[in-house]
């Protein structure tokens, strides 16, 4: 009986209500900025939840189940999601999403000797393996996602990737599943003996024992029709794997329930075979002058009989060659003066455990190459072992990511892009394939598993333009009649999703079999309905067409096309989940490692920045407008705006993203490393600047944009600023009024005497007088100074000046001048344009003079050659200012000074925005070391959670703390000697000394102490 006052609430409303008064212990989220984010995925649609459930346990999936199967919540929906990176709307619904990722996501038990795991679904194929690895094994099947896939999302789609010819399929390593069916039964299903499965099922209730004789039944009676409707192939069809049920004298339930989509029931938990990982790796790349070669060459390349083949065309390449992994790859893909250039490459591995053997195999195969003249090949390189290999296949996972990076509004979409045929058949199929496209006028980008015959296609288009959307579903059923014509699948690895509607077209007779699996575990299509089948008991139900749902695009017409230029860098985000990366040790999205929300990640923010965006049809002049007003005119705005309630209310969907865009760190990590370029930081700051137009700002933004203009003042009295600082009632006031803690100490060096150090300032007026033919660019410098570190960290810049005077370089120094970084960061965007532009004309003039510019603290220098441009429209400015090991690593021929402390070791932490924006910047240091005798190793860490001011600010101290034990707290605790550990960025030095007590040296600390 549904209590009288939660009878009158909508029914999802009741449901939700019931749900949680029946001890449902999860989370339940219903908030817009929650459903806005969970309404894409990586497919072209979007669909809006009306609610998303986080359960903990395995009792939270029976409480959703068993309440699902009251005949009062008969037509309420839900649908299972994983990592979210789908491309073909899997796990979106209109109903409820129930997403296991955020709390189920333990590794449950390794058992080595029998090689088998035990794993929550929401754990992260990475993950997984990561735990794996100190006992030599791994998770086979591979995939581009694997940073962020969980194993439940892997199940529920089957899926596969590279190495599948050699590994298999998800499926094939399933040993058991804990499946939550309809009314809270728990299905614990593994291989059973076709002699004997009956006895081993008596103990079971006699509801779950109806469905195992039913489901051997139908599948024992139609054998013969099951195995002419499905295709021979690597990859056959995905989910209700009937040919898989009865197999090997196993009777197999799970076949059916991997790739069902959660249509059947949710996955809990999972046991798994585990494999060895190979002892010997060895990738040999090869390079032809078009695309069309390096299909034509499959066949060949698969007759040594490699452990996978993996393919890339002209159009991933020529992105790859654009983003920050072309770096780590370059060396592996060379072009020769002379020759054609490189337009498509085949990735073909070897593995085993003898060295030996497979040298002479990879020997053997390189002489067939030689010998081999039906394809021309650029060139062929190796590389050789598991570290070399990842740099080369980090390459590869980015396609995804790299195709919604291409310029303009066309771009490769994905919704036909993992047909799979015959390999034999693959280059015919293709050859046809990109025919259809150009028929079409349609250009596309490709790149898969030649191997197993499966090709990611991705049409570009416009989905913002009715006419280009409009070929989705033509382009889709001329797919589907030339896959069915070279004997393949529409869907060879992704699942079905809103593709569902070709399923009876495939499974052929076989389709009503199909329809009664479905029938025989959700009767009244609730689990994900409209997709891969209706149940036979719901005879009005049908499949969702491929068309049916909303294309985020249509939405997207609603952001007039200024707004949408202006906001580039959010409104591409294409979903594809680079962002969700579990690895702590690695810089992406620290505010996403730490809370697990995927509102607060870069594609949580993007999303709600476009919705925003789409409910404000003058943005881009009030953006001006409010950009253009004088720094009186926006305090007086303010103080208006605190005598009135600005605020439209607190459900105003603008606090939402306003809550989300402050809990952003700003380290740049995503602008960085996400394959499309989504830039939070910048996105975010641009929201702030209107978002304060209507609401008051807090007081602390304006303590923070102008810290950097008053600290000049401030610094001639370091020893009274400190003493006022420490005083008890003076941080109370602090943690009251403006919401900050710890705020940092002065240096007591901070009143320099240039002179000293024989250093000469280069004022505006000396500038003007400086003769530039009394100085060599190659040993002199012009020094550019950053606020915390001259005036916090002051030991550092000293340190730094006597390195160069070490080194016999001479030295200029340009005043101080507020470099911006605060303002922009808080949105204080007119401000930051007036003080880039004189900024930028002071700078100009500095650089006539001929020397180069250096900075020193990585954050604030990449600020010139990033914020500065957008700031003024330009592409870049007519001059560069250099981080230290930029312009030192350029110079190493002309510094020939040795250390008298030869094979000293250090470890360099590196800043997360220097390492993800300025990729070579390690590299460097490295190079720099190594020239004088020391040894630098690198050590893989994430964000330190300081970033900026974000970790003074009073309501992130939580976040800021876990943020830096998920990563710097482990790795200082198992360094040996913190003395040797380096750190570029002030925040992370401030960080370790707040939260370590430890003081960190900076690299020109140690290369100055050994040089001396």
């Amino acid at each position: 009986m549904i209590p009288i006052h939660v009878a009158a609430k909508p029914l999802t409303e009741q449901f939700l209500s019931v749900l949680k008064q029946q001890g449902f212990d999860g989370d339940i989220e219903t908030s817009d900025a929650q459903r806005t984010v969970y309404a894409t995925d990586n497919s072209v649609y979007e669909r809006t939840p009306q609610a998303i459930v986080l359960p903990k346990t395995t009792q939270d999936l029976q409480a959703i189940t068993r309440l699902l199967a009251q005949p009062h919540f008969q037509s309420v929906t839900i649908t299972a999601r994983g990592g979210g990176t789908g491309t073909n709307g899997q796990s979106l619904t209109d109903g409820i999403v129930v997403d296991v990722s955020r709390h189920m996501n333990q590794i449950l038990n390794i058992d080595v000797a029998k090689r088998q795991v035990t794993v929550q679904a929401g754990v992260v194929k990475d993950q997984l393996n990561a735990a794996l690895k100190p006992y030599g094994l791994f998770f086979a099947p591979e995939l581009s996602t694997s940073n962020r896939a969980t194993v439940g999302g892997m199940i529920n789609t089957d899926a596969s990737g590279q190495g599948s010819c050699t590994y298999g399929k998800t499926r094939d390593h399933v040993l058991g599943l804990k499946t939550v069916l309809l009314g809270g039964e728990v299905l614990e299903s593994k291989a059973l003996s076709v002699s004997s499965w009956q006895q081993d099922i008596v103990q079971l209730p006699e509801s779950l024992q109806n469905k195992f004789k039913s489901l051997y039944e139908l599948v024992h009676q139609n054998q013969q029709a099951i195995q002419d409707a499905f295709p021979e192939l690597n990859r056959c069809l995905t989910g209700y794997d009937l040919p898989h049920v009865l197999e090997r004298d196993q009777f197999n339930i799970n076949s059916v329930l991997c790739g069902a989509e959660g249509s059947l029931g949710l996955i809990a938990e999972a046991t798994l075979n585990v494999l060895p990982i190979p002892t010997q790796r060895i990738l040999v790349n090869i390079s032809y002058a078009n695309f069309q070669d390096a299909l034509n060459d499959a066949n060949a390349l698969m007759a040594k009989q490699p452990l996978s083949i993996e393919t890339v065309d002209s159009k991933v390449l020529g992105l790859a060659k654009a983003d920050i992994v072309w770096n780590q790859v370059a060396e592996f893909f060379p072009e020769q003066a002379g020759k054609a250039a490189v337009m498509g490459i085949n990735l073909v591995e070897f593995a085993g455990d003898d060295a030996p053997q497979l040298q002479q195999t990879v020997q053997k195969f390189l002489q067939h190459l030689q010998d081999d003249s039906s394809v021309e090949r650029l060139n062929v390189t190796q590389a050789q072992g598991a570290v070399a290999i990842e740099r080369v296949y980090s390459m590869r996972k980015r396609s995804v990511g790299l195709l919604g990076n291409v310029q303009g509004e066309r771009r490769p979409q994905p919704f036909v892009e993992d047909t799979a045929v015959p390999p034999q058949n693959l280059a015919a199929y293709i050859a046809e394939f990109r025919q259809v496209l150009d028929d079409m006028q349609v250009e596309y980008g490709m790149f898969g598993h030649v191997d197993a015959g499966v090709l990611h296609v991705r049409p570009a288009l416009d989905m913002k333009n009715s006419s280009d959307a409009a070929k989705i579903k033509p382009i889709t059923d001329a797919v589907v009649a030339l896959v069915h014509k070279h004997g393949g699948v529409l869907w060879g690895e992704h699942g079905k999703g809103l593709r569902s509607e070709y399923a009876p077209t495939f499974f052929g007779a076989v389709y009503p079999l199909i329809q009664q699996v479905k029938a025989l575990f959700d009767p009244h299509n609730q689990f994900n309905p409209g997709k891969i089948a209706t149940p036979t008991t719901q005879p009005h139900a049908r499949l969702t067409a491929v068309d049916e749902v909303t294309f985020r695009g249509e939405l997207d017409q609603k952001i007039a096309t200024p707004v949408w230029n202006s906001f580039h860098n959010a409104v591409h985000c294409n979903g594809n989940g680079a962002c969700y990366n579990y690895d702590t040790h690695d810089a992406m999205c620290p505010s996403w490692k730490a809370l697990r929300d995927r509102v607060h990640s870069p594609k949580g923010r993007a999303s709600l920045m476009k919705t925003w965006l789409r409910e404000q049809g003058d943005v881009l002049a009030q953006e001006n407008h409010i950009q253009n007003q004088s720094t009186f005119q926006s305090v007086m705005h303010q103080i208006a705006l605190r005598f009135q309630d600005a605020s439209k209310g607190s459900d105003d969907f603008s606090h939402e993203v306003y809550d989300a865009m402050k809990g952003c760190l700003s380290c740049k990590s995503c602008a960085g490393q996400c394959p499309v370029k989504v830039n939070v930081p910048d996105f975010k700051a641009r929201f702030l600047q209107l978002y304060h137009h209507q609401n008051p700002r807090p007081l602390r933004d304006f303590a923070i944009g102008q810290l950097e203009t008053g600290l000049p003042i401030l610094t001639r009295f370091p020893k009274a600023y400190n003493m006022v600082m420490d005083n008890a009632w003076v941080q109370r006031l602090q943690e009251k009024v403006l919401k900050l803690v710890d705020a940092p100490r002065m240096s007591d060096e901070a009143v320099l005497d240039w002179a000293h150090f024989n250093v000469t300032v280069l004022d505006e007026k000396s500038l003007a007088q400086f003769d530039a033919h009394r100085f060599n660019s190659s040993n002199s410098v012009l020094l550019l100074q950053d606020a915390f570190t001259r005036y916090f960290d002051t030991p550092v810049w000293m340190a730094w000046l006597r390195l160069l005077q070490r080194l016999s370089i001479k030295v200029f120094v340009l005043p101080f001048a507020a470099n911006g970084k605060p303002l922009q960061v808080h949105g204080f965007l007119g401000q930051f344009e007036r003080l880039v532009r004189k900024n930028t004309a002071f700078l100009e003039r500095a650089a006539q003079t001929g020397l180069p510019l250096v900075g020193l603290d990585p954050a604030m220098t990449l600020v010139y050659r990033q914020e500065y441009p957008k700031a003024l429209n330009m592409r870049e400015l007519p001059f560069e200012v250099l981080l230290p090991q930029e312009w030192l690593a350029t110079r190493l021929d002309e510094l020939t000074l040795r250390s008298p402390h030869p094979n000293e070791v250090f470890t360099l932490a590196g800043h997360c925005t220097e390492k993800t924006n300025a990729p070579n910047a390690t590299r460097q240091w490295q190079q720099i070391f190594t020239h004088f005798g020391l040894t630098l190793n690198t050590v893989n860490t994430g964000c330190c959670g300081m970033s900026g001011t974000y970790g003074h600010e009073a309501e992130h101290q939580d976040t800021s703390k876990k943020i830096y034990s998920q990563s710097w707290q482990p790795m200082l605790a198992q360094a040996l000697d913190t003395k040797r550990v380096l750190a570029t960025g002030y925040s992370c030095r401030s960080q370790v000394k707040r939260l370590s007590h430890t003081r960190l040296q900076h690299p020109v600390e140690a290369l100055l102490k050994h040089l001396s």
